[in-house]
Protein backbone atom coordinates (compact mmCIF):
# COMPACT_ATOMS: atom_id res chain seq x y z
CA UNK A 1 0.00 0.00 0.00
CA UNK A 2 1.43 3.30 -1.43
CA UNK A 3 1.60 6.41 1.91
CA UNK A 4 1.93 9.31 -0.82
CA UNK A 5 -1.98 8.89 0.57
CA UNK A 6 -0.77 10.26 3.97
CA UNK A 7 2.15 12.25 3.30
CA UNK A 8 0.60 15.02 1.95
CA UNK A 9 -3.10 17.06 2.84
CA UNK A 10 -5.37 16.81 -0.62
CA UNK A 11 -6.77 13.46 -0.54
CA UNK A 12 -10.03 13.25 -2.79
CA UNK A 13 -12.15 12.49 0.33
CA UNK A 14 -11.00 15.62 1.78
CA UNK A 15 -12.32 17.18 -1.09
CA UNK A 16 -16.10 15.66 -1.40
CA UNK A 17 -18.94 17.95 -0.23
CA UNK A 18 -19.09 18.19 3.64
CA UNK A 19 -21.97 17.26 5.53
CA UNK A 20 -23.91 18.30 8.69
CA UNK A 21 -23.15 14.97 9.92
CA UNK A 22 -20.48 15.28 13.46
CA UNK A 23 -16.78 14.55 12.54
CA UNK A 24 -15.07 12.09 13.45
CA UNK A 25 -11.44 12.51 13.96
CA UNK A 26 -10.02 9.40 12.72
CA UNK A 27 -5.92 8.77 12.98
CA UNK A 28 -4.20 7.23 10.76
CA UNK A 29 -1.03 5.83 11.78
CA UNK A 30 1.72 5.17 8.66
CA UNK A 31 4.83 3.53 8.90
CA UNK A 32 7.22 5.35 6.02
CA UNK A 33 10.49 3.05 5.22
CA UNK A 34 13.86 5.20 4.43
CA UNK A 35 15.54 2.21 2.70
CA UNK A 36 19.40 2.67 1.62
CA UNK A 37 22.85 1.12 1.09
CA UNK A 38 25.61 3.77 1.57
CA UNK A 39 24.76 7.36 -0.36
CA UNK A 40 21.72 5.13 -2.70
CA UNK A 41 18.36 5.81 -1.46
CA UNK A 42 15.25 3.79 -2.92
CA UNK A 43 11.71 5.93 -3.81
CA UNK A 44 9.09 5.05 -5.52
CA UNK A 45 7.22 7.35 -7.84
CA UNK A 46 3.61 8.04 -8.40
CA UNK A 47 2.20 7.74 -11.45
CA UNK A 48 0.36 11.02 -12.76
CA UNK A 49 -3.10 9.34 -13.03
CA UNK A 50 -2.66 8.81 -9.50
CA UNK A 51 -3.83 11.38 -6.67
CA UNK A 52 -0.46 13.28 -5.43
CA UNK A 53 0.49 11.81 -8.98
CA UNK A 54 3.99 13.04 -10.31
CA UNK A 55 5.57 12.76 -7.17
CA UNK A 56 8.63 10.37 -5.55
CA UNK A 57 8.28 9.20 -2.10
CA UNK A 58 9.18 6.68 0.44
CA UNK A 59 8.20 3.44 0.70
CA UNK A 60 5.46 2.43 2.98
CA UNK A 61 1.65 2.36 4.22
CA UNK A 62 -0.67 2.19 6.65
CA UNK A 63 -0.38 0.59 9.57
CA UNK A 64 -2.90 -2.17 10.83
CA UNK A 65 -4.51 -2.32 14.15
CA UNK A 66 -3.06 -5.65 14.96
CA UNK A 67 0.63 -4.82 13.99
CA UNK A 68 3.53 -2.55 15.26
CA UNK A 69 4.61 0.48 13.12
CA UNK A 70 7.83 -2.23 12.56
CA UNK A 71 6.28 -4.74 11.70
CA UNK A 72 3.83 -3.00 9.30
CA UNK A 73 6.98 -1.86 7.67
CA UNK A 74 8.18 -5.10 7.23
CA UNK A 75 5.01 -6.05 6.00
CA UNK A 76 4.79 -3.26 3.45
CA UNK A 77 8.11 -3.37 2.01
CA UNK A 78 7.72 -6.29 1.20
CA UNK A 79 4.54 -5.89 -0.77
CA UNK A 80 5.53 -3.15 -2.65
CA UNK A 81 9.39 -4.02 -3.85
CA UNK A 82 9.68 -7.79 -2.48
CA UNK A 83 12.86 -6.91 -0.54
CA UNK A 84 12.66 -8.70 2.98
CA UNK A 85 13.67 -6.87 6.31
CA UNK A 86 13.35 -9.04 8.59
CA UNK A 87 16.93 -9.20 9.59
CA UNK A 88 17.93 -5.57 9.01
CA UNK A 89 18.33 -3.32 11.55
CA UNK A 90 15.44 -0.95 11.83
CA UNK A 91 16.01 2.28 12.94
CA UNK A 92 13.53 5.20 14.69
CA UNK A 93 14.43 8.17 12.45
CA UNK A 94 11.15 10.26 13.61
CA UNK A 95 7.10 10.94 13.97
CA UNK A 96 5.81 13.29 12.06
CA UNK A 97 2.27 14.57 13.28
CA UNK A 98 -0.44 16.25 10.82
CA UNK A 99 -4.28 17.20 11.37
CA UNK A 100 -6.39 17.53 8.35
CA UNK A 101 -9.43 18.78 10.07
CA UNK A 102 -11.58 15.07 9.61
CA UNK A 103 -8.17 13.17 10.07
CA UNK A 104 -5.06 13.27 12.02
CA UNK A 105 -2.00 11.37 10.50
CA UNK A 106 1.07 10.19 12.26
CA UNK A 107 4.32 9.27 10.63
CA UNK A 108 6.25 6.97 11.95
CA UNK A 109 9.65 7.02 10.05
CA UNK A 110 11.84 4.36 9.93
CA UNK A 111 15.49 4.21 8.29
CA UNK A 112 17.15 1.06 7.06
CA UNK A 113 20.30 0.09 5.36
CA UNK A 114 20.61 -2.89 3.03
CA UNK A 115 23.27 -5.26 3.30
CA UNK A 116 25.33 -5.12 -0.25
CA UNK A 117 23.74 -8.74 -1.62
CA UNK A 118 20.25 -7.13 -1.31
CA UNK A 119 21.01 -4.14 -3.16
CA UNK A 120 22.86 -6.04 -5.47
CA UNK A 121 19.45 -8.40 -5.84
CA UNK A 122 17.16 -5.21 -6.33
CA UNK A 123 18.90 -2.17 -7.94
CA UNK A 124 18.45 -2.97 -11.23
CA UNK A 125 14.47 -3.87 -10.72
CA UNK A 126 13.14 -0.43 -11.83
CA UNK A 127 9.15 -1.32 -11.08
CA UNK A 128 7.67 -2.75 -7.73
CA UNK A 129 5.30 -5.55 -6.96
CA UNK A 130 2.08 -3.19 -7.31
CA UNK A 131 3.36 -1.70 -10.42
CA UNK A 132 4.83 1.41 -9.44
CA UNK A 133 8.30 2.58 -10.65
CA UNK A 134 11.49 2.66 -8.42
CA UNK A 135 14.51 4.17 -8.24
CA UNK A 136 17.52 4.70 -6.82
CA UNK A 137 19.39 8.14 -5.84
CA UNK A 138 22.12 9.56 -4.94
CA UNK A 139 21.99 11.31 -1.21
CA UNK A 140 23.30 14.26 -2.38
CA UNK A 141 20.36 14.68 -5.25
CA UNK A 142 17.86 13.47 -2.65
CA UNK A 143 19.13 16.65 0.57
CA UNK A 144 19.32 18.88 -2.58
CA UNK A 145 15.45 18.54 -3.50
CA UNK A 146 16.16 17.37 -7.53
CA UNK A 147 13.39 15.02 -6.73
CA UNK A 148 10.02 16.54 -6.14
CA UNK A 149 8.10 14.71 -3.07
CA UNK A 150 5.49 15.33 -0.86
CA UNK A 151 5.66 18.10 1.68
CA UNK A 152 5.80 15.98 4.46
CA UNK A 153 8.92 14.86 3.38
CA UNK A 154 10.78 18.13 4.15
CA UNK A 155 11.52 17.63 7.67
CA UNK A 156 12.14 13.92 6.74
CA UNK A 157 15.65 15.55 4.25
CA UNK A 158 16.26 17.84 6.93
CA UNK A 159 16.66 14.63 9.74
CA UNK A 160 19.35 12.83 6.85
CA UNK A 161 21.47 15.24 6.99
CA UNK A 162 22.33 14.38 10.13
CA UNK A 163 26.17 11.95 10.12
CA UNK A 164 26.48 9.02 12.35
CA UNK A 165 29.36 11.09 14.43
CA UNK A 166 29.54 14.45 15.69
CA UNK A 167 32.44 15.41 18.08
CA UNK A 168 32.15 18.05 20.63
CA UNK A 169 34.97 20.81 21.81
CA UNK A 170 36.19 20.82 24.93
CA UNK A 171 35.96 24.15 27.20
CA UNK A 172 38.70 26.41 26.95
CA UNK A 173 39.45 25.77 30.43
CA UNK A 174 40.61 22.41 29.53
CA UNK A 175 43.62 23.82 28.14
CA UNK A 176 44.31 26.20 30.77
CA UNK A 177 47.67 25.00 31.76
CA UNK A 178 48.91 26.91 28.53
CA UNK A 179 49.91 30.25 27.72
CA UNK A 180 47.39 31.13 25.71
CA UNK A 181 44.47 29.01 26.19
CA UNK A 182 42.70 30.44 23.59
CA UNK A 183 45.82 30.02 20.83
CA UNK A 184 46.51 26.28 22.07
CA UNK A 185 42.64 25.15 21.95
CA UNK A 186 42.36 26.93 18.59
CA UNK A 187 45.52 25.04 17.37
CA UNK A 188 44.25 21.78 18.63
CA UNK A 189 40.57 21.86 16.98
CA UNK A 190 42.45 23.34 13.68
CA UNK A 191 44.90 20.06 13.56
CA UNK A 192 42.93 17.13 14.75
CA UNK A 193 39.51 17.90 13.54
CA UNK A 194 38.23 15.16 11.08
CA UNK A 195 37.36 16.02 7.11
CA UNK A 196 34.40 17.22 6.49
CA UNK A 197 33.08 16.33 10.17
CA UNK A 198 30.13 18.26 11.86
CA UNK A 199 31.41 19.98 15.41
CA UNK A 200 29.63 21.00 18.34
CA UNK A 201 31.86 24.48 19.30
CA UNK A 202 30.89 25.10 22.65
CA UNK A 203 33.71 27.43 24.10
CA UNK A 204 31.21 28.11 27.05
CA UNK A 205 33.25 31.28 27.99
CA UNK A 206 31.71 33.92 26.52
CA UNK A 207 34.28 36.30 25.87
CA UNK A 208 36.34 34.10 23.31
CA UNK A 209 33.35 34.04 21.22
CA UNK A 210 35.58 35.21 18.29
CA UNK A 211 37.59 31.49 18.40
CA UNK A 212 34.22 29.86 16.68
CA UNK A 213 34.54 31.84 13.72
CA UNK A 214 38.03 31.41 13.29
CA UNK A 215 38.28 27.96 14.19
CA UNK A 216 35.17 27.61 10.98
CA UNK A 217 37.69 30.29 8.97
CA UNK A 218 40.87 28.31 9.08
CA UNK A 219 38.77 24.84 8.51
CA UNK A 220 36.28 25.72 6.27
CA UNK A 221 35.18 22.09 5.67
CA UNK A 222 33.84 21.65 8.96
CA UNK A 223 30.49 21.98 10.01
CA UNK A 224 29.55 23.72 12.88
CA UNK A 225 26.44 23.28 15.44
CA UNK A 226 27.07 26.52 17.58
CA UNK A 227 24.93 27.10 21.08
CA UNK A 228 21.59 28.79 20.88
CA UNK A 229 21.34 29.71 24.86
CA UNK A 230 21.84 31.71 27.67
CA UNK A 231 25.54 30.37 28.26
CA UNK A 232 27.32 31.20 25.14
CA UNK A 233 25.18 33.05 22.33
CA UNK A 234 26.80 33.13 19.28
CA UNK A 235 24.10 35.07 16.76
CA UNK A 236 24.95 34.64 12.83
CA UNK A 237 24.63 38.99 12.79
CA UNK A 238 28.67 38.72 14.82
CA UNK A 239 29.72 35.98 12.63
CA UNK A 240 28.36 37.96 9.25
CA UNK A 241 30.17 40.84 10.73
CA UNK A 242 34.06 39.18 10.72
CA UNK A 243 34.43 38.48 6.62
CA UNK A 244 31.39 35.98 7.02
CA UNK A 245 28.94 35.16 4.28
CA UNK A 246 30.90 31.78 4.45
CA UNK A 247 31.34 31.07 7.58
CA UNK A 248 27.32 31.31 7.52
CA UNK A 249 27.13 29.20 5.07
CA UNK A 250 29.17 26.48 7.75
CA UNK A 251 26.95 26.37 10.36
CA UNK A 252 24.08 23.76 10.18
CA UNK A 253 22.24 23.81 13.54
CA UNK A 254 21.89 25.32 16.63
CA UNK A 255 21.81 23.62 20.00
CA UNK A 256 19.83 23.51 23.02
CA UNK A 257 21.08 22.84 26.54
CA UNK A 258 18.75 20.95 28.78
CA UNK A 259 18.49 23.86 30.59
CA UNK A 260 17.45 25.93 27.76
CA UNK A 261 15.18 23.76 26.52
CA UNK A 262 13.00 23.46 29.75
CA UNK A 263 12.65 27.15 29.87
CA UNK A 264 10.90 26.90 26.10
CA UNK A 265 7.36 27.01 27.54
CA UNK A 266 5.54 28.09 30.78
CA UNK A 267 3.57 25.97 33.27
CA UNK A 268 0.24 26.35 31.21
CA UNK A 269 2.17 25.19 28.00
CA UNK A 270 2.53 27.98 26.25
CA UNK A 271 5.85 29.07 24.49
CA UNK A 272 8.31 32.04 26.29
CA UNK A 273 10.13 35.05 25.54
CA UNK A 274 12.93 32.66 24.78
CA UNK A 275 10.70 30.33 22.50
CA UNK A 276 10.85 33.52 20.38
CA UNK A 277 14.02 34.12 20.39
CA UNK A 278 14.95 30.69 19.10
CA UNK A 279 17.03 30.83 15.45
CA UNK A 280 14.27 30.80 12.52
CA UNK A 281 17.09 30.48 10.01
CA UNK A 282 18.30 27.17 11.61
CA UNK A 283 17.29 23.58 12.23
CA UNK A 284 17.63 23.19 16.33
CA UNK A 285 19.22 19.93 18.03
CA UNK A 286 18.35 19.82 21.76
CA UNK A 287 19.72 17.91 25.03
CA UNK A 288 17.42 15.64 26.82
CA UNK A 289 17.93 13.50 30.43
CA UNK A 290 14.82 12.37 31.07
CA UNK A 291 10.73 11.49 30.00
CA UNK A 292 10.25 15.36 31.09
CA UNK A 293 12.76 17.25 28.75
CA UNK A 294 12.04 14.77 25.99
CA UNK A 295 7.98 15.76 26.29
CA UNK A 296 9.36 19.49 25.92
CA UNK A 297 11.54 18.77 22.75
CA UNK A 298 8.46 17.08 20.90
CA UNK A 299 6.44 19.60 21.60
CA UNK A 300 9.04 22.14 20.49
CA UNK A 301 9.52 20.05 17.53
CA UNK A 302 6.12 19.79 16.38
CA UNK A 303 5.33 23.75 17.18
CA UNK A 304 8.39 24.71 14.54
CA UNK A 305 7.27 22.16 12.06
CA UNK A 306 3.50 24.09 11.97
CA UNK A 307 4.84 27.14 12.07
CA UNK A 308 7.22 26.35 9.23
CA UNK A 309 10.52 26.59 10.78
CA UNK A 310 13.61 24.91 10.07
CA UNK A 311 12.97 21.79 12.26
CA UNK A 312 14.49 19.79 15.64
CA UNK A 313 16.76 17.44 13.89
CA UNK A 314 18.50 15.54 16.40
CA UNK A 315 18.04 15.29 20.82
CA UNK A 316 21.13 14.87 22.62
CA UNK A 317 20.35 11.57 25.01
CA UNK A 318 22.30 11.70 27.72
CA UNK A 319 24.95 9.88 29.54
CA UNK A 320 24.29 6.45 27.86
CA UNK A 321 27.56 5.62 30.03
CA UNK A 322 29.67 7.27 32.97
CA UNK A 323 31.66 10.37 32.14
CA UNK A 324 34.67 11.80 33.08
CA UNK A 325 33.04 15.43 32.20
CA UNK A 326 30.37 14.36 34.23
CA UNK A 327 30.92 11.90 36.59
CA UNK A 328 28.54 12.77 39.42
CA UNK A 329 25.83 11.53 36.66
CA UNK A 330 24.15 8.55 37.04
CA UNK A 331 24.38 6.64 33.78
CA UNK A 332 20.97 5.51 31.95
CA UNK A 333 22.64 2.41 30.49
CA UNK A 334 21.82 1.01 26.61
CA UNK A 335 18.24 -0.25 28.18
CA UNK A 336 17.23 3.03 29.90
CA UNK A 337 19.23 5.44 26.98
CA UNK A 338 16.51 2.98 24.13
CA UNK A 339 13.56 3.38 26.14
CA UNK A 340 13.83 6.68 26.52
CA UNK A 341 14.95 6.79 22.83
CA UNK A 342 11.60 4.89 21.59
CA UNK A 343 10.16 8.37 23.34
CA UNK A 344 11.78 10.81 21.15
CA UNK A 345 10.19 12.52 17.90
CA UNK A 346 13.31 13.01 15.98
CA UNK A 347 16.41 11.15 15.50
CA UNK A 348 18.53 10.65 18.90
CA UNK A 349 22.56 10.78 19.25
CA UNK A 350 23.45 8.89 21.73
CA UNK A 351 25.97 10.81 24.33
CA UNK A 352 28.52 10.21 27.36
CA UNK A 353 31.14 7.75 27.78
CA UNK A 354 30.64 6.70 24.34
CA UNK A 355 33.03 6.31 21.58
CA UNK A 356 33.09 5.87 17.39
CA UNK A 357 33.26 2.66 16.93
CA UNK A 358 29.89 2.33 19.26
CA UNK A 359 27.86 3.26 16.75
CA UNK A 360 26.60 0.23 15.59
CA UNK A 361 25.20 -0.32 19.19
CA UNK A 362 23.67 3.22 18.92
CA UNK A 363 21.88 1.70 15.82
CA UNK A 364 20.66 -1.86 17.78
CA UNK A 365 19.21 0.59 20.32
CA UNK A 366 17.12 2.76 18.81
CA UNK A 367 19.93 5.94 17.77
CA UNK A 368 21.06 7.04 14.65
CA UNK A 369 24.33 8.88 15.48
CA UNK A 370 26.90 8.90 18.72
CA UNK A 371 28.64 12.08 19.83
CA UNK A 372 31.86 12.89 22.47
CA UNK A 373 34.47 14.72 23.10
CA UNK A 374 37.48 12.63 23.80
CA UNK A 375 37.49 10.03 21.32
CA UNK A 376 35.96 11.91 18.38
CA UNK A 377 38.92 13.79 17.09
Amino acid sequence: MSNGLYQQSGNKKDSKTKTNKPSIVNIVNVAVAVIHYKDQYLLGFRDATQHQGNRYEFVGGKIEANESAAQALIREVAEETGILLDDNTIVKLGRLHHDYGDKQVSLQVYKIELTAEQYEQHKHRNQGLEGQALTWVAKSQLLAGEYHLPAANKTILEWLKLPSKIAITYPLAHFGTHTDAAEAWLQYYQENLTSESWVYIRLKETNFKHLACQLITARPDILAILPNDNEQSLDDEELLTANETKIGQRIVAKHLTHSTLMQCFDEDGNPTALTQSLSKDRPLIVSCHDIASITVANKLASMRIQQGLPPVIGAFVSPVLATQTHPDDTPLGWEAWSALAELVDMPVIGLGGLEPAMLDQALQYGGISVAGIRQFI
